[in-house]
């Protein structure tokens, strides 16, 4: 069974993802092999920050790895807070911050819209694909 490394600190995802993948892959988290980073998520989108980190534990541990990076996407905000989503209030993860925030900016906007926009990246140790 070939082993595939989940960059996510999240017990969740982590739990979620070897459930869906039993059968086919040996699915490993940060944890499971020792990482403590906190992966810097600086690109601009959320697909450069899946990238980021994928690319990261294939250069530090050599190991193939996909990463997600999930933004909500408010219609009357132009999709904002977007890629910004967990440190919307400042640099902290703050999630009732963040809400306070997307609430107060909501304010007299009757187009609530919103999605929720995940991406993945899969960065294969060894391979080089371009997106």
């Amino acid at each position: 069974m070939k082993t595939l490394l989940f960059a996510t600190g999240n017990p969740h995802k982590v739990k979620e993802v070897r459930e869906i993948l039993a059968e086919r892959y040996d699915v490993k988290s940060l944890q499971d092999i020792g990482c403590q980073e906190d992966i810097p998520e600086t690109a601009p989108t959320l697909e450069g920050n899946a990238l980021l980190k994928a690319r990261y534990i294939v250069a530090q541990y050599g190991m193939d790895c996909f990463a997600e990076d999930t933004g909500l996407e408010v219609d009357a905000l132009g999709g904002a807070p977007g890629v910004f989503s967990a440190r919307y209030d400042g640099e902290d993860k703050n999630p009732q911050a963040n809400m306070a925030l997307l609430l107060k900016n909501l304010e007299g906007q009757p187009n609530r819209k919103a999605q929720f926009r995940t991406v993945i990246a899969l960065c294969l140790e060894g391979k080089r694909i371009s997106i």
